[in-house]
């Protein structure tokens, strides 16, 4: 193995083979399988090397939960398209659901299944308000030009608590019991009827 850093592009590389072994381990065995060892094999980088870049399986943990929250606000960034607002928020609902499906490792993580291993930073604390506040700009198009900034907060909880809903029943064990078959189509419709009663349609 060799984890020999001759560049920024090198650099790179492997953080991003580091951050890939992660994620794959996480889905496989949780934060217990993530040990410095088990990484670095995975990876193939020396054990120093996850030090080096991360220091260490916190390190690693922050930036997995920096880089979800990333493509959560990536997902559901659609104000550059310029769409109506309904059609806005239902877009960045399917790019939200898609998204999850995409990075399941990463959505458990960033929601909670690191459980007590993982305290994040205050940079990843922010990565994920800022999250938040993009989904809040989002709905906050839906309602009437004088509704203050708690009912915007409102609107948009109820929004992501819907989508977030579908997304753990698909995840977990549930599925195996319970019908999720076009749960992605399913969870859409229920939205479409929130989404009419915030625009007051």
């Amino acid at each position: 193995m060799s984890d020999v850093i001759s560049g920024s592009g090198q650099s790179a590389a492997a953080k991003g083979r580091i951050l890939a072994a992660a994620s794959e381990l996480f889905l496989e065995g949780g934060v217990r399988a993530l040990s410095v060892r088990a990484m670095a094999n995975r990876a193939g980088v020396s054990t120093i090397g996850i030090y080096s870049h991360f220091n260490g399986k916190q390190g690693i943990l922050d930036a997995l939960y920096i880089e979800g929250f990333e493509r959560v606000s990536e997902a559901i960034d659609v104000s550059a398209l310029g769409l109506p607002p309904r059609e806005a928020v239902m877009l960045a609902a399917q790019r939200y659901l898609d998204m999850a499906d995409r990075n399941v490792a990463h959505y458990r993580l960033i929601f909670g299944e690191s459980g007590q291993a993982h305290e994040p930073s205050d940079e990843a604390k922010a990565v994920g308000a800022q999250a938040f506040a993009t989904m809040a700009r989002q709905v906050a198009k839906l309602l009437p030009p004088d509704a203050d900034r708690q009912r915007k907060q409102d609107a948009a909880l109820e929004v992501w608590a819907l989508l977030h809903g579908y997304v753990s029943l698909k995840q977990h064990h549930v599925s195996r019991i319970v019908d999720m078959d076009q749960w992605k189509a399913k969870a859409l419709r229920v939205l479409a009827v929130l989404v009419d009663e915030l625009a007051g349609q």
